[in-house]
């Protein structure tokens, strides 16, 4: 461990929110029996003691001039996306940064570093709720939506909630190493690392249906058999279409190839089994209609950044059962 304990300057804002603020202020004022790691400093813009958005209130350690002797800076989400930040904060944060600090964007925190023209030209992760909204108003940001978090230039930003916790660990080891850590993870009951990023949390619902009535016949038939294989040719012709026509007016009313909304599908149906059932990989493939387990395996790494094995692991039933049974964990 170091022996002059880092400075972290945690920032309020006006209606924070609790868990968000939680998270840094559990993490960097933790005390483990080898001592302090780091120290916290609670700030608000004009010491001004803030309310939460529901009651609590804190009172900071000082104002903005405690994050001019700050090693790490961090904004644990923000308020309102539409607000930017005080000119005071920005000019904060651009001089914390140009004089070597970290910054750190928890969650939409990173709208703030983004305001500040901190993350121009480097890239980024925020909660994946926020991904339009983030690359319109800034558009020179590299944003990455399945980082849980990114670090650039020392420019620190994550992804909602769960990946705030995973950044802030991130920050421990990178300071203080693995072994601290991985103590801290412990006595927090958390994994001190997660695979994967946050495209296995995002909902990707598809469309039940489009505006063209013959492709949503279509496309029931498809869903109905998902484990068959299917070539254009021969739904072209039971559309009564020709390939051509039938390729245009497919993509028309899903804005994909068939190729992509079949792949598309046989992953939500995989990922459901996954969820609900017991049936091994091997099983789960030919219904989805993957052929093989390698080839659902590739699919799968490919577009969520986990195996299937720990997709299950993550978001399965304790005990799981075959399809059509009813299971409930609880007890009501």
């Amino acid at each position: 461990m170091t022996t002059k304990l880092p400075v972290v300057a945690l920032i309020l804002y006006p209606s924070f929110s609790p868990f968000h603020f939680s998270v840094p202020y559990l993490v960097f004022d933790t005390v483990l029996p080898e001592g302090r790691l780091f120290d916290l400093k609670i700030v608000s813009p004009g010491a001004q003691p803030l309310t939460a958005e529901r009651a609590m209130t804190v009172h900071p350690d000082g104002g903005l001039e405690l994050t001019e002797t700050a090693d790490i800076l961090i904004v644990p989400g923000w308020h309102d996306l539409d607000a930017r930040p005080g000119a005071d904060l920005v000019a904060a944060l651009r001089r914390a940064h140009a004089r070597g600090a970290h910054v750190v964007g928890l969650c939409y925190g990173a709208y703030v570093l983004a305001y500040a023209g901190l993350l121009d030209g480097k890239r980024a992760s925020t909660h994946w709720m926020a991904e339009k909204d983030f690359s319109v108003r800034f558009p020179r940001v590299k944003l990455d939506m399945n980082a849980l978090y990114v670090d650039e230039d020392k420019l620190i930003t994550s992804a909602g909630t769960g990946a705030g916790l995973d950044c802030c660990l991130y920050i421990v080891r990178a300071v203080h190493g693995p072994r601290i850590a991985n103590k801290l993870a412990r006595t927090m009951v958390i994994p001190p690392h997660r695979e994967g990023g946050q495209a296995q949390f995002i909902e990707q619902p598809m469309a039940q249906s489009t505006q063209d009535a013959q492709v949503n016949r279509l496309l029931d038939y498809l869903r109905e058999n998902l484990g068959q294989q299917h070539s254009i040719d021969a739904l072209a012709a039971r559309a009564a279409m020709s390939r051509r026509t039938f390729t245009r007016h497919f993509y028309k009313a899903t804005g994909m190839t068939l190729v992509d909304w079949l792949v598309n599908e046989r992953l939500q149906h995989t990922r459901e089994l996954l969820e609900t059932t017991s049936l091994p990989v091997e099983r789960i493939a030919e219904s989805a209609g993957f052929q093989t387990a390698v080839s659902l395996r590739q699919h799968f790494k490919k577009r969520f950044q986990v195996s299937p094995r720990d997709w299950r692991r993550t978001f399965g039933q304790s005990s799981a059962t075959e399809p059509g049974q009813a299971h409930s964990r609880f007890s009501w």
